[in-house]
């Protein structure tokens, strides 16, 4: 049933999409009221898999205004001399993930990542390359309103002390077979596996 909801889901948030791209390129034609209709719909299917009200997911999405897109999520993979992988704890939900999260407009993918690595642990880091391009449909994450690309980079430390944000309540090393309570939403077990093969194999990118 997880997987048919998941499908579902996806489905949604395509028809969504396709409606609100109708909205922006035809809100002053006849079609503009069925695209609405489309949205409202879209929401009200949302809703019925989320258990959600309809308000809710109407008062979290704004009016698009342009062609709506996938959101960026921009994360860190850092390891020591002992393969240990370094991972933040957020406040949010009290587990574990890459240093990481949303891309930001006005930087670049890279400068996003190193901001956020020096936000969540207090380090100056440095790019080594980019190591793979993740779609979360392709993943077990949980359901979620967005559809989002994770692009993941190879980094090193510099210098600096840990120095969490508000946002992060501790950081920590660990060996990929004694991982810690890991946030789903973020990042997963399979995935760090992953990273860490490219990393170690000096592959090129992979892509989702």
């Amino acid at each position: 049933m997880n997987d048919i909801n998941d499908q579902l889901l996806n489905a949604v948030k395509q028809i969504k999409a396709l409606a609100e791209a109708g909205l922006v390129y035809n809100s002053q034609n006849y079609d503009a009221e069925r695209y609405e209709e489309m949205r409202t719909v879209s929401l009200e299917m949302m809703s019925i898999l989320s258990n959600l009200s309809v308000k809710q997911f109407t008062n979290f999405y704004l009016p698009e205004n342009d062609y709506p897109t996938a959101k960026v999520d921009v994360r860190a993979l850092i390891t020591n001399d002992r393969n240990q992988v370094l991972l933040v704890k957020e406040t949010l939900d009290d587990k574990w993930t890459l240093p990481g999260g949303w891309a930001d407009v006005g930087l670049s993918p890279s400068e996003n990542v190193l901001k956020e690595v020096k936000e969540e642990t207090g380090f100056d880091a440095e790019i080594i390359r980019l190591l793979a391009i993740l779609d979360k449909r392709c993943y077990p994450h949980p359901p979620q309103p967005h559809y989002v690309y994770k692009l993941c980079f190879l980094c090193k430390i510099k210098d600096g002390d840990f120095d969490p944000n508000f946002d992060i309540s501790a950081v920590g090393w660990f060996s990929l077979d004694k991982l810690p309570d890991l946030s789903p939403d973020r990042i997963l077990e399979e995935q760090l596996h992953k990273l860490v093969s490219l990393a170690n194999a000096n592959e090129g990118i992979h892509v989702d």
